[in-house]
């Protein structure tokens, strides 16, 4: 049975909260539905097909959830896009209601850029854009959100720790018939929505954390995709074309998706 003949998982919608909102009933799902579906086998085509591209652009829109203090939930939104040259080029902006940020790498030098403030920071991190990915998490602690579907290696990245797997059905991204697949692991839970036919790409991602009150989610969703010689060339080289002040990295404030008034202990 081919990918578009797959059913749309049935849902029951009630309304809650005085008519707010909507609650989805889900019947118990295995981790593969009737129709013979594998998430993990969907996944793993999604990974190969990911690591197969050795140049990649897309755009994107972010939602980052923030829970505050009185349990009130709010969202805050971005824009971007990536170019991304296997296996040690990466060019990315993302611009949000806090910050307009820059971020290009060329296999030795990464440069961030705040346009806002024209300030830049340079580190030296040679290597591949998977290492890059790793010192951002590891050593400077500024995981970029998402990364995980730039890496070489996706299924195994995100595979990590999963206990649970399950085949929604179909989803429509954007206009594109996907695979919505559910992951269970024991920190979060995340949820992806990959385009069906040839090109299995991310148009969604979803994770929840499961260890913050009231289970914020950060979502990123992918449009404009292209891959191989559809991605025009870029020298991935920084170019300070506004003169840009050179400041040390640590001096370079304010990038970041969650601003520091919505950070733990921050005015709320």
């Amino acid at each position: 049975m081919s990918h578009g003949s797959r059913k749309t998982t049935k849902r029951r919608a009630t309304t809650a909260s005085a008519g707010l909102g909507l609650i989805l009933v889900f019947g118990v799902l295995s981790s593969a539905n009737a129709n013979g579906a594998d998430p993990k086998g969907l996944l793993k085509a999604m990974s190969d097909y990911m690591a197969g591209q050795t140049a990649i652009s897309f755009s994107y829109d972010t939602s980052l959830e923030v829970v505050t203090k009185d349990h009130q939930k709010l969202l805050l939104a971005s824009s971007g896009s990536v170019e991304l040259s296997r296996p040690d080029k990466l060019h990315a902006n993302r611009h949000g209601g806090f910050a307009d940020v820059e971020m290009t790498f060329d296999g030795k030098t990464l440069t961030l850029l705040g346009k806002d403030t024209n300030l830049y920071a340079q580190s030296d991190i040679p290597g591949t854009v998977d290492h890059l990915v790793d010192e951002l998490r590891d050593t400077y602690h500024r995981p970029v959100p998402g990364a995980d579907l730039l890496l070489s290696n996706v299924y195994e990245e995100l595979m990590r720790d999963v206990v649970d797997v399950k085949d929604l059905g179909s989803g429509v991204i954007g206009g594109i018939e996907c695979d919505h697949l559910a992951f269970r692991a024991k920190e979060v839970d995340w949820q992806i929505w990959i385009a069906q036919g040839e090109r299995p790409y991310p148009c969604r991602y979803v994770i929840t954390s499961k260890e913050v009150d009231q289970g914020p989610q950060y979502s990123v969703q992918i449009h404009d995709w292209k891959a191989g010689g559809d991605v025009a060339a870029n020298d991935f080289a920084f170019k300070n074309a506004t003169g840009a002040k050179k400041v040390d990295p640590k001096d370079l404030i304010d990038i970041d998706e969650l601003p520091n008034q919505f950070s733990p202990g921050g005015a709320q």
